[in-house]
């Protein structure tokens, strides 16, 4: 049996498993990987929302990423909800100390929840642009998170993700699950933006949007799956576009649990 590529989720606790890092676990594990996890913040939420957020202290995230990289070396490391400033500076400080280690990147700016809930604070938003953005392989904010990092008001999706290279990621994929905002009710189009021998290319996916309540913790798995593609060598286009046909598959086979927001199928891909 071959040895499974590593990847690390740095992420909050959902106690309902439909995101954070035991959802990206689950997906990790169901794309052939082997996941461990760092938990930066510990939530008070249901399907229904989230009620509150206590995050971890930064000296533990710190030690913890220290301790997995003892044991643990990893293909690809997927970053979701980071709380606040200091925990965004832990993960910074971390990140840049292993850069020779060529590790890829996967940036999911989890800025607020889908019911309105903060989760990171305005210190912290600044700290990850100016130090997470430049890191990254592959950032994948939806629209509304790419506006307030790439402070555009008024930009559809190409120009939000050329704003973004341009602050030093070096793919990005604002993404187009959320039908708000005039976004087409019946297809999800999500915009890549990245760099090929030096020329810049810009790609549309699109896909039929999926009618289900089951929706909560897409962008976990989609963040977390592209990290699994980098981590088994698949180029930014493949990883990306592969990712967002196992969220598809997730969602419909998604169980039913939950009176709000429910989880995907996450167990295989």
């Amino acid at each position: 049996m071959s040895t499974p590529a590593v990847v690390w989720t740095i992420a909050g606790f959902d106690p309902g498993s439909g995101a954070g890092v035991t959802a990206d676990i689950k997906t990790i594990s169901a794309l052939g990987c082997y996941g461990v996890s760092c938990v930066t913040a510990l939530t008070v939420q249901n399907t229904l929302g989230v009620l509150r957020v206590e995050a971890i202290a930064a000296k533990t995230v710190r030690d913890t990423l220290q301790v997995l990289l003892d044991d643990f070396n990893p293909s690809a490391i997927k970053i979701g909800m980071l709380a606040n400033a200091e925990i965004v500076d832990a993960v910074a400080g971390f990140l840049e100390a292993m850069a020779a280690r060529r590790c890829r990147v996967v940036l999911d700016p989890i800025l607020r929840s889908s019911s309105g809930a903060e989760l990171l604070d305005p210190d912290g938003v600044r700290l990850l642009r100016s130090r997470l953005l430049p890191l990254a392989s592959v950032v994948t904010p939806n629209r509304a998170e790419a506006a307030i990092l790439a402070e555009v008001g008024d930009a559809d999706s190409e120009g939000l993700a050329q704003a973004l290279r341009r602050l030093g990621a070096a793919a990005v994929v604002v993404t187009g699950g959320d039908a708000s905002d005039g976004e087409d009710a019946e297809c999800s189009r999500d915009v890549l933006a990245y760099s090929l021998q030096s020329m810049e290319c810009v790609e549309t996916l699109s896909a039929p949007r999926i009618r289900s309540a089951a929706t909560h913790g897409t962008g976990c798995a989609f963040s977390t799956a592209i990290a699994c593609g980098l981590a088994r060598g698949q180029s930014v286009p493949i990883a990306v576009t592969s990712a967002k046909a196992f969220v598809g598959r997730a969602i419909s086979r998604a169980p039913g649990i939950g009176r709000g927001k429910g989880p995907m199928g996450l167990d295989s891909a």
